[in-house]
Formats: structure tokens, sequence, C-alpha cells
């Protein structure tokens, strides 16, 4: 599958911006990023639901960052812009795990070079990921 180009700017609120980086697991993720260009912030991480992307969290990430926040929001595995694994009908399920989801978010933590959150929010099937990442990392 070909890589998607992080989304255009035009789509996104002034403050966020639209990148894709490489997890350490296996993945290309794209997310969604506001208060990044503020210095050492505290970090909450976004975790969409299905059948949503990261975009589902656009509205909400300027006021975050406007409270001091290093937002960052990305497509999960096996959604939009994110690239890599098996996502097909016969792939490998196994991959979409939940430890190997608390695996990919913190792999995108680290490539960033943020070592701690002040909050994980999900949304719909968001919230068990963020729930593991709670009982794994907290």
């Amino acid at each position: 599958m070909a890589a998607h180009p992080p989304l255009d700017s035009d789509v996104l609120p002034r403050a966020v911006r639209s990148r894709l980086v490489d997890n350490g697991n296996g993945l290309m993720m794209h997310l969604l990023e506001a208060g990044f260009d503020a210095g050492d912030r505290p970090c909450v991480l976004l975790l969409h639901g299905f059948p949503e992307l990261a975009y589902s969290w656009r509205k909400v990430m300027p006021a975050l960052a406007a409270a001091g926040y290093h937002v960052v929001a990305p497509d999960q595995r096996g959604y939009g812009r994110t690239n890599g694994g098996d996502a097909s009908y016969d792939g490998d399920w196994r991959s979409f795990r939940f430890l190997n989801l608390v695996r990919d978010a913190m792999g995108l933590l680290a490539e960033i070079g943020v070592r701690n959150v002040r909050g994980v929010v999900g949304h719909d099937f968001g919230s068990w990921v963020a729930a593991w990442c709670a009982l794994v990392r907290p």
C-alpha cells in the first residue's frame, strides 16, 4: 500500500499540523499535533474510535494547546493515513491486540520526544486503547 501524504494545512485549524512518523513498531503513523512549538509542555494523547480518525479531534486540539498542552492525535493502526502492518481482510489480526496498540502509541510518543503524558483520552474504541495504556504504562 502506498503511503499517504500528511493532510494539507488548508483542512486543519491554524494551530494544528499533520505529519508522518515512524513509530518503531512497523508503522508509519499519521498524527495531528498542536502546542508543539512552545517548549516542554505536558502532553495529552487523543485516541480516536471506530470508524473515526485523528481528524475527529481537530476542533478540540487548539483549545487544549491554548490551555498549555502538547496535543497528539494519531491515526491508529489500520486507520486513515497510518501505513504498515497488515490491515487486509485476511490479514494477521494479532497485530491489533491491545498490547500491540499500546506499543504503537508508546513508540510514536518516544519517536517525537515525549517521555510521559499528562493524560490519555480515548473515544469509543480509542477508550479501550487508552485504558490499556493506563494499565500497562501508568
